[in-house]
């Protein structure tokens, strides 16, 4: 990759990405003893239990073992569902009130202990501690916003077309819910989903990613603790090996009324097919690719600000964020040297306990293939290195700007999920929203620009479920947070996120003889 770079790109990268050795990450080791939340086994039915086996759980930016976590299989797994359908029996006749008052009692405890749960985050998952404590704060304000929602949930009085009828329309909750979430956002994917489910008087069984339990089990700890009953709230870690067997109950067994998935689009399919037999309500919310538009009459500074929160927060790895960068021919040259400044002065590689890191490592090893794999095609297909492209320790790998990238390139037709940024130079607003509308997926997309008739047409034009204009950061417990085509079905959080876990029942109420 070296070559393709020009000694003045060689001297930017040093200081964009120190290099980063084994050595430099040894001393990061999270202190089991001054851990309080940190827990191992399952939680079902209000009790921790010990599954046949265990399976690791690593620091990935240095390999080490964090803990070792149940194993859950098919068996907890019917056994949480079983729990959970027992419990919503008595959940479901609670009072909105009461369901309030016990999930403000979780948002109460999750910031008391915002420092410990973000330090879980930071080990397991690899964000920097800020980003980690940021997570904590979305995460909280979930269970915050769906307690105040849980007694808004009403429903209607339909005018008659007949004197003697009146129509009544009842909103209730549909069941147990399987959640099932991703590493990326280990605590606020599961806030997001349970809050709501809990408001609307669901119950649930969370199955969290392979690489991120720790964050779900210190949640149903702290869920034990705000007084949640027994079987309301159940969470089945598991490993990879045992992810399609644990997925396969959750999907298919008879009791289970709505799934709920975060993750990639291929697996989403999958659970939908699975779901189709017994004909469950779900909800998903899959893959993204989205577009960052910069017009030329963008102010340029706050457009490289947007593109630096939306690509760079937690190393490149959001569903929202931006994968394609567009960028009108008049403000090209300006917006990447401008770009290129910015990742030399503000993002540092390490690991997330470091306080002075902004970037810590990829998941895994796959990811960081998968990053190196698209900047090679890139350059094979004559884009030109400007910053980074190169893997450092481990899953670390350097932030990397690429320029005279063209649509043909996997990076413009695959999502990343890393710390790329190729830049696509177009001519007209007509051609950057062509490009842009040509994925299959449609979840965020952003643009900056300054002429209001055309900040108008681009939002109203652009195939996305969430458009940020002039911003590059959209996500907030208020407003809806889903996508169109095959980014998902459904929305979660803000008013709208309550009823994915409610049916409406009619009731005709006749004879009355006015």
């Amino acid at each position: 990759m070296s070559a393709v770079c020009a000694p003045r790109t060689r001297r930017l990268l040093r200081l964009v990405a120190p290099r980063l050795t084994a050595a430099m990450l040894r001393n990061y080791s999270l202190d089991v003893s001054a851990a309080p939340l940190l827990r191992t086994q399952g939680y079902v039915d209000g009790r921790w239990v010990s599954a046949a086996s265990v399976f690791p759980v690593l620091d990935p930016a240095t390999g080490q073992e964090i803990a070792r976590v149940s194993d859950c299989g098919p068996a907890e797994a019917k056994q949480a569902v079983d729990a959970a359908y027992k419990a919503f029996e008595s959940w479901k006749r609670s009072t909105a009130k009461e369901r309030s008052v016990l999930l403000r009692k979780w948002f109460d405890l999750m910031t008391l202990h915002k420092e410990d749960l973000a330090k879980l985050i930071t080990f397991e998952c690899g964000k920097p501690m800020k980003e980690s404590l940021g997570e904590i704060t979305y995460s909280a304000s979930f269970l915050e916003w769906f307690s105040e929602e849980a007694r808004r949930v009403y429903g209607d009085i339909v005018p008659s077309p007949v004197r003697d009828r009146k129509i009544f329309l009842l909103k209730q909750p549909v069941g147990v819910a399987s959640i099932i979430t991703p590493w990326n956002f280990p605590s606020a994917m599961i806030t997001r989903k349970v809050g709501a489910a809990l408001a609307a008087g669901c119950t649930v069984v969370v199955k969290p990613a392979e690489d991120t339990p720790l964050s779900a089990l210190a949640l149903a700890e702290l869920a034990e603790q705000a007084g949640i009953p027994a079987g309301v709230f159940n969470v089945v870690p598991c490993s990879r090996e045992k992810t399609p067997a644990v997925g396969q109950v959750l999907c298919t067994d008879p009791l289970v009324g709505k799934i709920s998935f975060t993750g990639s689009t291929a697996t989403g399919k999958v659970l939908l097919k699975m779901a189709a037999d017994t004909v469950k309500k779900v909800s998903m919310e899959l893959g993204g690719h989205a577009p960052f538009i910069v017009f030329d009459s963008a102010d340029v500074d706050r457009a490289v600000a947007g593109a630096m929160a939306s690509k760079f927060r937690n190393s490149g790895q959001t569903c929202v964020c931006s994968n394609r960068f567009l960028v009108q021919s008049g403000i090209y040259e300006r917006f990447v040297d401008k770009l290129g400044q910015a990742m030399d002065a503000e993002l540092r590689l390490g690991h997330g306990s470091d306080p002075q890191t902004t970037q810590g490592p990829l998941i895994n090893s796959r990811a960081a293939d998968k990053v190196l794999q698209q900047v090679s095609d890139a350059v094979s297909r004559g884009a030109t290195v400007l910053r980074g492209g190169k893997r450092l320790h481990g899953s670390f790998v350097e932030p990397t700007l690429l320029v005279d990238v063209s649509t043909d390139m996997l990076c413009t037709r695959e999502e990343t999920f890393g710390p790329l940024v190729p830049v696509i130079r177009f001519e007209t607003e007509q051609e950057a929203l062509a490009v842009a509308n040509s994925a299959n997926v449609g979840l965020a997309g952003y643009f900056f620009s300054q002429d209001v008739s055309q900040i108008w047409r681009v939002a109203e034009d652009l195939e996305v479920g969430m458009v940020g204009v002039n911003e590059g950061i959209v996500s907030s417990a208020e407003a809806p947070f889903g996508g169109v085509k095959e980014s998902g079905l459904g929305r979660e959080g803000s008013k709208y996120g309550i009823d994915e876990y409610l049916e409406v029942k009619y009731m005709c109420l006749g004879n009355l003889n006015p």
